[in-house]
Formats: structure tokens, sequence, C-alpha cells
């Protein structure tokens, strides 16, 4: 079986070999991926069975919630990228170097990012477009998931460092813990004692009936306990990064030289980030004025959507870490095999998986919402969107291999341009005259155009040209 050491070690790998160690790295990080997937959708399916009401003030702040979620995770990327070149160079010191300035560069900005998310998280739901039946749980919605960010921001450092160290299964098992943790939580949290029916006997369930507030406290726990453990795993028991004997009392003080090769990785990407989150936060004050059916609809299917391109996101992930660890061997022939090894995988991943949204749509709305209204029209609005998986996931793989090797302002910029020149502003013209169907005949034209300029800039190979600069 191929190995992440051949690629250090300046071992020639075939084209079988290749294959086998983009499976093995991208598999774990799908099966991450998907209990994710399935988390959304407990999450969905929970607040469902409370009503629009409740199913609309979620959906509300979920565009806002990305935006910090994907802040956070962009950051943490600047360190983790310099791990990956690292180790690929066979520098394990440098990489520990790292990792301990990376946790106190990030709980700073998860703190930071925390307390901008609570200093605005009253008014908000309002700005946003939401009508006064939604606007307080909204709000507290958003509250309790901007205040646990310090922690959230290093459960994904932690992922993202073992990941580009080649440790995909740790991160995975702890995502599908999470996943496990979030429905017993919000099973407890979001409804009041009730009686349930086993096989004829009944048992009263006690519940704290928080509702829309339960549903963030319980999936707020959950991700607090596996950040808990994937930040232990990684400084104690992850061998090429742990940080023990002196290893752990040397310095955490980010130096100059880490900061600014992180933020010349990050700054672009969390720029990315928040312009694409600003788009689909502009999207939702298109969508508000449509109703609560329309909000609710969009939210859900949004959620239903993950279930095609979080995979991609798995393997773009493999991507990252194939590419980063190559480059700092100085390896760019296989730089470029394994990002087109990705990219192709990622796009059949993606077609089959668009494949059975298409066919299965209207029962996985069903299965998030009671409300006929809403899961007919997200049904309608997830087909439409089958079209662009297969596009949007070269869009998706090809960017984590280019990231992989610090290319990350070209890309920021093609993503700027083909959201905001092509979904906004077909979005603004469409909406008013075919309501959610516009926005999402504009979201799946926009995809498409997407993957095929990064798929030409891949073939162009003008991402790979220089030295990785190692701090």
């Amino acid at each position: 079986m191929a190995h992440i050491h051949q690629i250090q070690n300046g071992e020639s790998m075939s084209l079988r070999e290749q294959i086998e160690l983009t499976a093995k790295l991208s598999a774990p990080a799908i099966i991450a991926q998907l209990s994710t997937i399935l988390m959304q959708y407990i999450d969905a399916a929970m607040v469902g069975r409370l009503g629009a009401d409740a199913s609309a003030a979620v959906g509300l702040m979920n565009s806002s919630l990305w935006m910090f979620w994907g802040v956070c995770s962009m950051l943490t990327m600047g360190f983790s990228v310099q791990v990956a070149h690292h180790l690929g160079a066979k520098d394990e010191s440098g990489a520990r170097s790292v990792l301990r300035q990376g946790i106190v560069a990030c709980v700073i900005a998860g703190t930071i990012m925390a307390l901008l998310g609570i200093g605005i998280s009253g008014r908000l739901p309002v700005w946003l477009g939401g009508d006064d039946a939604i606007t307080g749980d909204a709000s507290l919605y958003f509250l309790v998931f901007v205040s646990a960010l310090p922690v959230l921001i290093l459960n994904y450092l932690a992922g993202g460092m073992l990941r580009c160290a080649g440790n995909m299964k740790v991160p995975g098992a702890l995502n599908v813990a999470m996943c496990l943790l979030d429905v017993v939580f919000n099973f407890f949290l979001i409804f009041p004692t009730r009686e349930i029916n086993f096989g004829g006997i009944s048992v009263m369930m006690p519940g704290a009936g928080l509702g829309v507030l339960g549903a963030a406290l319980g999936t707020v726990a959950a991700e607090c306990v596996v950040a808990s453990l994937m930040i232990w795993y990684l400084v104690r028991r992850q061998p090429d990064l742990c940080l023990k004997g002196e290893e752990a009392y040397k310095s955490y003080r980010p130096t100059k030289a880490v900061l600014m090769k992180g933020a010349k990785i990050a700054v672009p990407m969390t720029a990315e980030h928040v312009i694409f989150c600003g788009a689909q936060i502009t999207i939702t004050t298109i969508v508000a004025p449509l109703g609560k059916v329309a909000i609710a609809a969009n939210a859900f299917a949004v959620t239903a959507e993950s279930l095609c391109y979080l995979p991609g996101f798995g393997i773009g992930e493999a991507a990252t870490t194939l590419c980063g660890q190559s480059y700092g061997a100085g390896r760019h022939d296989l730089v470029k095999r394994f990002c087109h090894l990705t990219t192709y995988l990622g796009i059949a991943v993606m077609t089959v998986m668009a494949l059975i949204m298409y066919v299965c749509a209207p029962v996985m709305m069903e299965i998030m919402t009671p409300v006929s209204a809403i899961s007919e029209l997200g049904a309608e609005v997830l087909r439409i969107e089958a079209w662009a998986e297969p596009m949007y996931a070269a869009s998706i793989v090809a960017y984590g291999a280019f990231v992989g090797v610090g290319d990350t302002m070209i890309p920021a910029i093609m993503n700027f341009g083909s959201i905001w020149l092509v979904r906004i502003s077909l979005a603004a013209v469409m909406a008013p005259v075919m309501g959610l169907r516009g926005v999402w005949i504009a979201m799946c034209a926009e995809l498409i155009f997407r993957g095929l300029i990064f798929l030409w800039r891949m073939y162009g190979g003008k991402w790979l040209k220089t030295k990785p600069d190692l701090a």
C-alpha cells in the first residue's frame, strides 16, 4: 500500500501507487465530511419539526455563521499548509514550531471573531430582513455559535494540522463522534419532556424544550467536546507533531516570519471566503422578501445539497495534503499528477452524488420538514442544482490542490469574479421574476462557469512556479 512517506523520502511512485494514496487519504476525509452532512441533516430535521418560523430563524442565520466559521477555518490554513511543507521537507522541528505559534495566534483570532459576532448578534437578523416572528430566535442561535469560536478555531487548526500530516483517520473518527453527540444533546435540549412509545412501552423522556436555542447549544456542546479531543491528540499523540518533553516548553510566541508566510497563504483565502459569504448573505437578502416558505426551503435545500459537495471538500483536503507535501519535497511532477488525479476523482464522486440527489430530492426534503410547501419547493431547486455538481467538484478540488502549494491569490480573485459577476447579478434579475427558482438557476450557471475557469487554470500550470518558502 502506498504511503505518504514515499513523497517525503523521494521514492518513485507508479500511477497505481498514486491512485492508492489518493484513495487512502480521500476516503477518511469523505467520511468526515459525510458525518458533517448528517449532523446538519439532524439539526435541520429536528428544528424542522418545530414549524416554519423555527426553520426560517435558523435558515436566516446560516450564511452569516458560515462567514464566521469559514474565516476561522481559512486563518488556520495559513499554519496548516506551512506544516505540510515542513513535513514534506522532513523538517519536524520546524513543523512543531509552526504548530506552537499557530495555537496562540488562532486563539487570539478566534476571540476577536467571537467578540465581533457577539457585538452584532442582536441586530443582525433585522439587517438581514427577518420579520419580528423569527428575529429573537435567530439572534440567540447566532449568539451561541459565535461565543464558542475560540474553541472551535482550535478544532479547525487541529484537524487541518492532522490532515496535512497525512492523518485523515483521527479527524474522520472524531467528526463521526461529533455527529453522534449532536444527536444526543439535541434530543434532550430541543424538545420538552414528552412520552415516547418503544414497542408498546411508554417512556417519559426528559427534555429542556429550548427549541432553536437548544439546537445551537447541542451542536456547540458536541463541537467543543470533539475540539478538546482533537487538539489533545495533535499535541500529545501525533508522532511528527506531538509536543512532548522539551518541545512542549519551547516558545509559543508567534514570529514575524511564520505570521507573514501564514498571512500570504491565509489572507487571500480569508478575503475570498468573506466575499463568498458576503454573496451568500446578499442572496439571503434577495430571498428574504420572498417569504418564510422561500427562506426555509432555501436553507433546507442548501443543507440537502451538501450531500453532494462535501465529499468534494473531503477530496479537496486530500489534494491539499498530497500537493503540499509533494511541493515541500520539491517534487513538482508529482504535484501536477496528484492535482489531476484528485480533481478527476472529485468530479466522478460528485457526479454520482448529483444523480442520487436528483432522484431522491423529494425524500431528502421531506425528512427535514413536514411542511409540504417547503419540501416541494426545496426539491425543485435541488434538481436544478444537480446539473452544476460535476463542475463544482472541479473548482473545489483544484482549489484544494492550489492551496497545497500556497497559490491562493489568483484563485481567490477567480472566485470573487465568478460569484459576484455571475451569481449575484443573475439572481438579482431572476428572483423577482422566477422567485427562489430563479436564484438557484443563477447559482447553477455560476458553479458551471467557476468549474470551467478552475480547470483552465489547472491545465495552464501557472499555479505551480516557485520553491516553497519555509519560515
